[in-house]
């Protein structure tokens, strides 16, 4: 299966909070758009793997991902080496696409910035024809996806471009809090992070209102790139 876009997150969630209004738009617009995330996010402090599973794959039928796969790498601990790139390369030569997201390159957590900097390295090395790969008994074909962008996550980095997503906000939310587990819930007896309470969840809102303020549109999405955005045109800008 060829997917337009595939994304990546550090733990289950990073992608519906960073880039879920995007996402929906795209599917909307008849794009395939895949997910994998790196870990099944078992350090984190409410919930547990087992649930996190179930809520990512609740999360994927409600945004309507074509695939969502995981690597289960170890959760906080993972690194930026060649059996990790290696597994990451795999996906990326199965799916071949021409986008991908991953985390932001920069954040409070010390995932977000490994993830982002593993994915991106992984989508260089893909496009080497002299670095072998076999999935499933068979050999890979070396392919470079055209495009890496970085979400943004808790930190408020400064945006390279942003998407439109008014409209999607509903779908972003709705695929949030298929994370029931991890955000606000008033009758929860799980202890207190920094992602549980209210605030946090009204923030992802208030957030894209305030993205959005800056194009003129209702809510937005922010990204940073490696390299250049580019246009086509003048016309091409909102």
């Amino acid at each position: 299966m060829k997917l337009d876009i595939l994304a990546f997150g550090a733990h289950p969630d990073d992608i519906e909070l960073g880039a879920g209004g995007t996402i929906a738009k795209e599917i909307a617009l008849g794009k395939k758009v895949g997910v994998v995330d790196l870990t099944r996010g078992e350090l984190g402090t409410r919930g547990s793997a087992e649930i996190r599973d179930r809520e990512a794959a609740r999360s994927a039928e409600l945004l309507g991902l074509a695939v969502r796969e995981n690597l289960a790498f170890d959760d906080g601990f993972f690194v930026n080496d060649k059996e990790h790139q290696t597994a990451v390369i795999k996906l990326i030569r199965k799916y071949q696409p021409t986008i991908v997201l991953c985390n932001a390159i920069d954040d409070r957590h010390i995932d977000h910035p490994k993830g982002s900097k593993l994915v991106s390295d992984a989508c260089f090395l893909s496009g080497l024809i002299k670095f072998s790969t076999e999935l499933d008994g068979k050999s890979q074909q070396a392919w470079r996806p055209k495009k890496v962008y970085h979400y943004i996550q808790w930190k408020s980095l400064e945006p390279d471009f942003v998407v439109d997503v008014s409209g999607f906000m509903e779908k972003k939310v709705e695929a949030i809090l298929a994370y029931s587990s991890q955000f606000y819930d008033p009758k929860s007896n799980e202890p207190e992070t920094p992602i549980s309470n209210k605030n946090f969840i009204d923030s992802v809102t208030y957030r894209a209102r305030d993205l959005g303020r800056y194009i003129g549109v209702e809510h937005a999405e922010g990204f940073t790139v490696e390299r250049y955005a580019a246009v086509n045109s003048l016309d091409d800008l909102i």
